[in-house]
């Protein structure tokens, strides 16, 4: 404990180095850590965006709660400070996969409800008056090379079954060219339900909206362990929190606490950032709106512009590290943000000798089948929202709301979503999950290579591919 104490007190002298997102985000100054053991109603792990959207809704539906929000850091400093600025439609289990897992009409629904969430952070935003940056401008897949095709229909053919195609739209190569010129796009697949936002922005804006509504928010203050019910409780060095009901939002993080070790696997997302691009390098490739892009690559890749006109890059990190080990140093890698670097040149040719201001990265929280949890116990005083894996900054509104519902007992329409009362098999014990995880990872990146080099794309048969099927 006192080594990790010691290196949580390095960064706290500057939490503006995690990322660009908390270095353009304000005052950061750490609010007050927990003083002595306390009795609220509701005690929440993680002060992101799962743990604050949970205390903003439960306090919007019982405005008399006593909330208390414990951060290891400060407010945002995890994956909700330093994501790829994505307000995104999309679930960690694609469209066609939620229709072969469950049914045409829950697959539906879940869309319908993640895309409504983007637009309540929207709305939040507006309410609360959060400078979030809030710009909806869709969501580019592209196809980069006829390998990729296969992937696009699949998602196409998906969202047609669900009748959800109404506003997104085909592109061929010239039409997608006139919106953004990639070298080696094919096609792409253009759905307006995204938008971009300033993460950290967002996540501090959120912290005070919450603080405003009653809750009380002890940053530099962590949860060692847990117990249930009959005497539920977060555990501290500073003193325990006492409450009815506790909520555990510490997504990656929480493989820290023993009992959820096996419940989530931290894997790192890198990102590098450019300086301000300018007017001559945006009209060479053309980008004039606020789309998000990405394409269908297996080993994952996603763009966004930002509001003061640089390029953000991203993509997974370097390779899982065993024992599900978290450590501020694997935040930056230099072999895999050279490798960022090189990729966004690849994108965009033109870009050539194009100077980077920033470079950072994180975890993500993993479920065994890739399927977000968001669960109540009444029982046990047990509330769990966690395990997004890459696309939580709308998701985690709905795990708020979600839970929020479940706690006061309104909404139940929530009950008929997937993630509801999801319980993901266990990942395996070491060193079985290091050896697995990081077969896929290599196998997935070859499968790029070979895809990109032959014009063929997965089989989908490979051991790999079957691996990540979950």
């Amino acid at each position: 404990m006192s080594s990790d104490r010691g290196r949580v007190e390095e960064i706290v002298r500057n939490y503006a180095d995690v990322s660009f997102w908390l270095e353009t985000a304000g005052d950061l100054t750490p609010r007050p850590s927990l003083g002595e053991s306390i009795d609220v109603d509701v005690a929440v792990l993680g002060a992101g965006y799962s743990g604050l959207w949970t205390a903003y809704y439960l306090l919007r539906h019982e405005p008399s709660l006593r909330i208390a929000v414990l951060e290891r850091e400060i407010a945002g400093f995890g994956a909700s400070g330093r994501n790829g600025a994505w307000c995104s439609p999309k679930l960690s289990a694609t469209p066609g996969e939620l229709i072969n897992r469950y049914d045409k009409q829950t697959a539906k629904g879940t869309v319908e409800a993640i895309r409504d969430a983007v637009d309540e952070v929207g709305r939040v935003a507006v309410r609360e008056e959060i400078d979030a940056q809030f710009r909806k401008g869709g969501l580019l897949h592209v196809a980069r090379g006829s390998h990729e095709l296969p992937a696009l229909d699949s998602e196409w053919d998906a969202l047609t079954t669900l009748d959800l195609t109404g506003d997104c739209a085909l592109l061929a190569a010239d039409e997608l060219a006139a919106k953004i010129r990639i070298n080696g796009a094919t096609a792409a697949l253009f759905d307006p339900h995204c938008a971009t936002i300033h993460p950290g922005r967002l996540v501090r804006g959120l912290a005070r909206a919450v603080e405003r509504l009653g809750a009380v928010i002890y940053e530099q203050t962590p949860v060692e362990q847990f117990e249930l019910s009959p005497h539920p409780r977060l555990m501290t060095p500073q003193g325990d929190v006492r409450a009815e009901i506790i909520v555990l939002a510490g997504e990656a993080y929480m493989s820290r606490l023993k009992p959820m070790r096996r419940q989530v696997l931290p894997i790192y997302s890198l990102i590098v950032l450019t300086e301000p691009l300018s007017e001559d390098q945006w009209s060479n490739i053309g980008w004039e709106g606020d789309e998000c892009v990405q394409s269908y690559r297996l080993a994952v890749d996603y763009l966004s512009r930002t509001i003061d006109s640089r390029i953000l890059f991203g993509g997974r990190g370097p390779r899982y590290h065993f024992g599900s080990k978290i450590v501020d140093e694997y935040d930056r890698d230099k072999e895999t943000h050279n490798r960022l670097r090189e990729n966004l040149i690849d994108w965009f040719p033109t870009l050539r000798g194009v100077e980077f201001s920033h470079a950072w990265g994180g975890p993500i929280g993993v479920k065994r089948d890739w399927m977000p949890t968001v669960h109540f116990d009444a029982r046990s005083g047990l509330a769990l929202a966690f395990g997004y894996a890459g696309q939580g900054v709308a998701v985690t509104n709905l795990a708020g709301r979600i839970l929020a519902a479940l706690i006061t007992r309104k909404h139940p329409e929530y009950s008929k979503l997937p993630m509801t009362g999801h319980h993901s098999p266990k990942w395996e014990p070491e060193p079985l999950r290091w050896m697995a995880v990081n077969y896929v990872q290599r196998a997935m990146e070859r499968l790029d290579a070979r895809g990109r080099r032959k014009g063929k794309p997965p089989t989908g048969r490979s051991l790999a591919e079957r691996l990540a099927r979950h």
